[in-house]
């Protein structure tokens, strides 16, 4: 079987299956059943076995485990009604307040979880209704949230980094790094259009900023920035490796509990059940992924892309905007998760081909994944929103998607044409 042939069959299939509504690790499980019987017969059993163990030992995926559950226990404790607390004091009498209280939180919770959808589904309880209740407007309340949560898995500890950086052989701990000045990046241009919005508009009924002294604010976060400390920076000055910093950070989320009186044994179980259960399914997703880079390589298709690309002979740029048209197109329709992973392995010999920096390469990827996960009509994000605050109508939060997905993509061009912002902290890494 010719690669052309096989890379449209084994992309056909899993498009089929997912949209058919098959979970993703059954969709690549099926995929890779199905290439190992045409390419190498019931022989090839012995190829996924070692790819399932390769996967299932190595330290990457026990990053993954710590950092979901470093997550789960700061977000089922409840301390961060502590952390909002403290930027609701910090942040003082400031027009649209709230507005700029939701960014905030939401920069500060992107490095305390590498998760958009819990972000949002934690905004959409708490503080949405609180912006509805004094008059803030309801769609730019909405795209101000969605924003927010979609720094969470740019700003590091990023979840997504550490997949793309297992898949596509990558520093992860570059890549970690990389995501901070464009989470930063994103963060001010979403304060930049909120504050073009209502620069008009008349003042919402605001409530009154909380009293109470900014020492003692800051105090009350002391906690929390020591775990983001613990963290990133630990990785930053080369004391630890990503799989060290998890472990410190989930200690740090610990004391936290224990510090605001939140730790229990119930918490902690109920954290760890479902910290295992996430990081199961990754396990066996990338397992998955990495197998069918493998397929890839046997069916001769990772060589023929290559060839096809330099026959193309299309510069840097254009190839750039082709490869990142088609993810954001996709990522419409399909789960960007398993897009991801099926695009990975195709893009790697691509991006060696065209001589990109990996590090800005893949953290434009991982931000288009993000884009994609809050894209109409199918975005897990948006569907987070929606269930944390039924009384949002699905048109209304599809129309809020819109602006935020133009912020982003206005922020990737700034990417493009200033990659130092990507590259800048990784490079003090080596």
């Amino acid at each position: 079987m010719s690669w052309p042939i096989f890379l449209a069959v084994a992309v056909g299939l899993l498009l089929v299956l997912l949209f058919a509504g098959v979970r993703v690790f059954v969709g690549f499980l099926v995929l890779n059943i199905v290439g190992l019987l045409l390419l190498i017969g019931p022989r090839g059993f012995g190829l996924f076995t070692n790819s399932l163990f390769e996967t299932a030992t190595s330290p990457t995926l026990m990053t993954v485990a710590l950092f979901i559950l470093m997550g789960e226990i700061l977000f089922r404790s409840g301390t961060v009604e502590v952390l909002f607390d403290s930027i609701d004091r910090l942040v003082g009498q400031l027009r649209g307040r709230l507005y700029a209280v939701v960014i905030a939180l939401s920069t500060v919770f992107g490095a305390l979880s590498g998760s958009a959808v819990a972000v949002a589904a934690m905004l959409g309880r708490s503080v949405l209704p609180l912006m509805q209740q004094r008059g803030y407007d309801t769609r730019l309340s909405v795209s101000t949230i969605l924003s927010g949560a979609s720094l969470a898995p740019i700003i590091p500890p990023s979840l997504v980094a550490i997949i793309v950086g297992s898949l596509a052989d990558v520093s992860i701990a570059g890549l970690l790094v990389a995501g901070l000045l464009p989470g930063l990046l994103f963060a001010v241009l979403t304060l930049g259009y909120v504050y073009m919005r209502i620069a008009s508009a008349a003042e919402p009924d605001a409530p009154a900023a909380r009293q109470g002294t900014a020492s003692r604010a800051l105090l009350r976060m002391a906690p929390f920035l020591v775990v983001i400390f613990s963290v990133m920076g630990l990785i930053i000055l080369g004391i630890a490796t990503p799989s060290e910093s998890a472990a410190t950070g989930v200690l740090g989320a610990i004391l936290v509990a224990a510090l605001f009186g939140r730790l229990n044994l119930r918490m902690l179980s109920e954290a760890v059940a479902s910290a295992v259960t996430t990081a199961a399914v990754i396990l066996i997703i990338v397992a998955s992924a990495k197998l069918f880079s493998q397929l890839l390589s046997l069916a001769g298709a990772t060589r023929g892309l290559v060839e096809l690309v330099a026959a193309l002979d299309l510069g840097p740029n254009w190839m750039l905007l082709i490869m990142m048209l088609i993810p954001f197109f996709l990522c419409m329709f399909i789960d960007w998760l398993a897009f991801m992973l099926l695009a990975i392995p195709i893009y790697q010999p691509i991006v060696k081909a065209m001589e990109y920096d990996p590090i800005w390469f893949w953290t434009l990827f991982m931000i288009n994944l993000t884009v994609g996960s809050m894209t109409p009509p199918f975005g897990y994000t948006l569907f987070a929103l929606k269930g944390a605050n039924e009384r949002l109508g699905t048109g209304e939060i599809f129309a809020a998607a819109w602006p935020v997905v133009a912020i982003f993509v206005t922020g990737m061009i700034c990417l493009w044409a200033a990659p130092w912002l990507v590259t800048t902290l990784p490079a003090a890494l080596r």
